[in-house]
């Protein structure tokens, strides 16, 4: 992967398990319903479009609320 760079996107996003977590949401959000947040993309798949996203400032991580129990935390 050339573009964008890790390093690029390890100043947005703290973690880089955090950040592959994120672009995998995205990327499966982007393939089920075909939204897009940018105009022009340099990637061809999903995933790349999602770090795209995260390099433009287009997405970033959101805080998780702590009284949320999730599925695969029972």
């Amino acid at each position: 992967m050339l573009y964008p760079s890790v390093d690029s996107l390890k100043g947005k996003i703290d973690s880089k398990y955090t950040l592959v977590t994120l672009a995998a949401k995205r990327a499966r959000e982007m393939q089920e319903s075909k939204n897009e947040l940018l105009s022009s993309y340099t990637s061809y798949k999903n995933v790349g479009k999602a770090l795209e996203e995260v390099a433009a400032g287009a997405l970033s991580k959101q805080v998780q609320d702590a009284s949320i129990v999730y599925e695969d935390e029972i």
